[in-house]
Order: structure tokens, then C-alpha cells, then sequence
């Protein structure tokens, strides 16, 4: 009976150690499976927050690269408050400009934001990442330690009593929340990783956008500065064209001036002749003294060179005031001519040489 007792214990044990040895094994599987999701989500995360970090660089590459057109822009607006009036005027250009800047500042804004919101999910991707880590770092232990324990046999020399440890320990888990642990450990991240990548999506349809504003709104002002260029071009030849005749009137004004001095200059001796000879005559003694048809004619004769000179001397001052006008005008001409050529200057040479300095749409969209 005693024998049969000890033989009964004896496959009892083996049984009781085969059967834990069968569920350490499956213990085994189960941590290395979850040790395996975790590896997978550590090197999804890590390569997720690598691909995040290129985008923010992006952004970081595109924010710079806007210094450029608002520093153009601005530029532009100053250059163009040196012109002088009547062209100092809000036209298309200036609004456009003004557009410009605007939407360069909002942009900056919205770049700046989406750094902020980019690097905040870049840490929240390596506070998961941690966590799985640790969780993994954890598996690993375990792992090993049942691996160890899964080797040892009734032939082991490593082996001896424990007595403490048969018991559950008031901390432990159970084998639901064991895995309960780690799949919400993957579900965050995996949540992580996707808001991850729909912010990088988000940057690249930023990135694409701003750049595309970027460029119209340039194309626009770009088209504005040519645009007033012309006018300019246009009104400055019409200035030009009227200066011509004006000059052309001023000439000939001068001409019918210097003749009408001529003629008047030329009238001198003739009346000199006539009052003289009335003078002389005026001596004639007694009844010599006599309105004959010679004293008749040298009155008509004074008479007729007095008006025509009177006449002359009259055209002479309108003349004189037409060549006054004619002066004036020429002048007003020339001043307009130059703030036209002032402004040409300042809209051309200045302003549209400096935009040709604008970044292309690469560099904008943070690819350079």
C-alpha cells in the first residue's frame, strides 16, 4: 500500500510538472507575441516620427523661406512712397502689394502654428514610443525568466526551496489585464501614429498651398507692376508728343515775336519822317500857314503809322503772353515728364528688379 501511495505521488508530480511546464511554454508564446506587437510599434513609431521630424523641417525650411517676398514686398511699398504726386496715389499696385504682405503674415502665422503642433505630436509619438518600450523592455524580462524556468527538471543542480513564493502576490495581474496592458499600450500608439500621419498629410496640403498662394498672389502683383509700367510708358510718350508742340509753338512764337518787334522797330523812321516834316511845317509864317493837301496827307500819313504801330504793339503783348503760356505749359510738361520717368524708374528698376529675387515654388513649399 505504501508503495503504491509513493508511486500514485510520484506520476502525480510529473504529471502536475509536465503540465506546468506545458503552460509556461504557452506563457511563453503569448509574451512573445505580445513582445513581437510591441517591436512592431516601436519601429512603426520611431519610423513615423522620422517621416514627421522631414515634414517639420519642411515647414521649418518654408517659414524661411518667406522672409524673402515679405522682405520684397515691403520693400516695394517703401520704394514706391519716394514717388512724387500726382502718382503718389493707392493704385492696383499698391493694393496688390498690400494683399501680398498680408498674406505672407498670415501664412507665417499658420506656419508657425502647425511647427508647434508638429513637434507636439512629434513628443507625444516618443512618450508611446517609451511607453512600448518599456512595456517591451518588461516582456523581455519575463521572457527570460520563463524561459529559464521552462529548463528546469527534477535533474537540475540550480534548483532549491522556496516556500515564500507559493502564493499570488497582491499586485499581480491577471491574464486579462496582462494583455489588456499592452493592447492599449499598441492601441495609443497606433492612434499616435495615425494623427501622425494625418498631420504630415495636413503639412503637405499646407506646404502645397501656401506655395500656390504664394506664386498667384506674386503673379498678381508682378502683373499690376506691368500693367502700370505701360500706363506709365503710354502717358509719358503722350507728355513727350505735346512737349514736341509746344516747342514747336514756342519756336514759332518766338519768330512772330521778333517780327513784330521788326515791324514795329520798322515803323520808327517812317512816323519819325512824318512828325518831322509836320514839325518843320508848323513854322511856315502868316498865311502860309496852310492846310494844303501836303499837310493833309503828312496828318493821315502819322495818323495811319501811329495806329499800325499801336496795332503792332498790341499783338506784340498778346504774343508775349502766348509765349508766357506756351512757357508755363512746357514747364508743367517737364515736371510731369519727370515724376512719369521718376516713376517708371522706381516701378522698373527698383521694384520689378528686386521681385525677380522672389524664391520658386520648390523653396516655398520647403523642399529646399
Amino acid at each position: 500500500e505504501g508503495k503504491e501511495l509513493a508511486e500514485h505521488a510520484a506520476a502525480a508530480a510529473q504529471r502536475a510538472q509536465q503540465d506546468s511546464t506545458a503552460a509556461l511554454g504557452q506563457r511563453l508564446q503569448d509574451v512573445h507575441f505580445w513582445k513581437a506587437e510591441l517591436q512592431k510599434e516601436i519601429e512603426d513609431l520611431d519610423a513615423e516620427t522620422g517621416l514627421l521630424a522631414a515634414q517639420k523641417q519642411r515647414l521649418g525650411r518654408a517659414l524661411d523661406a518667406t522672409e524673402v517676398p515679405y522682405a520684397i514686398a515691403t520693400d516695394n511699398l517703401q520704394c514706391r512712397e519716394r514717388r512724387q504726386p500726382p502718382d503718389l496715389v493707392s493704385d492696383e499696385v499698391e493694393r496688390e502689394l498690400l494683399k501680398e504682405v498680408e498674406l505672407i503674415r498670415n501664412i507665417q502665422e499658420l506656419l508657425k502654428r502647425t511647427l508647434i503642433q508638429a513637434g507636439n505630436q512629434m513628443r507625444l509619438n516618443c512618450d508611446q514610443k517609451e511607453v512600448c518600450e518599456m512595456d517591451r523592455s518588461d516582456k523581455v524580462e519575463t521572457y527570460n525568466i520563463d524561459v529559464n524556468c521552462g529548463r528546469y527538471s527534477n535533474q537540475s543542480t540550480n534548483v532549491q526551496f522556496h516556500p515564500g513564493s507559493v502564493k499570488f502576490e497582491e499586485s499581480a495581474s491577471t491574464p486579462e489585464t496582462w494583455a489588456k496592458f499592452s493592447h492599449d499600450n499598441i492601441y495609443r500608439a497606433e492612434r499616435e501614429k495615425l494623427a501622425s500621419i494625418n498631420l504630415r498629410a495636413l503639412i503637405d496640403n499646407i506646404l502645397h498651398d501656401v506655395s500656390e498662394d504664394l506664386r498667384m498672389q506674386c503673379a498678381a502683383v508682378n502683373k499690376a507692376f506691368a500693367k502700370r509700367c505701360e500706363e506709365l510708358y503710354d502717358t509719358k510718350h503722350k507728355l513727350e508728343h505735346h512737349l514736341e508742340k509746344i516747342l514747336k509753338e514756342v519756336g514759332d512764337q518766338e519768330a512772330n515775336i521778333a517780327a513784330l518787334k521788326q515791324a514795329i522797330k520798322d515803323k520808327e523812321a517812317p512816323l519819325k519822317v512824318a512828325q518831322t516834316r509836320l514839325y518843320d511845317r508848323s513854322f511856315r509864317p502868316n498865311v502860309e500857314l496852310c492846310r494844303d493837301e501836303a499837310q493833309f496827307r503828312l496828318i493821315s500819313e502819322a495818323e495811319e503809322l501811329t495806329e499800325s504801330t499801336v496795332s503792332l504793339k498790341k499783338k506784340l503783348l498778346e504774343s508775349e503772353q502766348c509765349l508766357r503760356n506756351l512757357e508755363d505749359t512746357r514747364m508743367n510738361l517737364e515736371k510731369e515728364i519727370a515724376v512719369k520717368t521718376n516713376s517708371i524708374f522706381i516701378d522698373r528698376q527698383k521694384c520689378m528688379a528686386h521681385r525677380t529675387r522672389h524664391p520658386v515654388v520648390l523653396k516655398l513649399a520647403g523642399y529646399q
